[in-house]
């Protein structure tokens, strides 16, 4: 897998942002939130890691 690798569901994303605000979205947004979601992602691995689970819960992304 890529590591830019676009993570999230652009159509999602894009009518979210038009029924919230009733603005666009350009496509920069979806990179930039596939690298926020990496980094969660990765501290969430962590998290889990370090408490001795195979298993990424919830209260990891916290």
């Amino acid at each position: 897998m890529s590591d830019k690798e676009v993570l999230v569901v652009a159509s999602k994303i894009k009518n979210y942002i038009k029924s919230s605000g009733d603005m666009k979205t350009s496509a920069g947004v979806l990179d930039t939130l596939s690298d926020r979601l990496r980094v969660m992602c990765d501290q969430a691995i962590e998290s889990a890691r370090s408490d001795g689970r195979k298993t990424v819960l919830d209260r990891d992304f916290s």
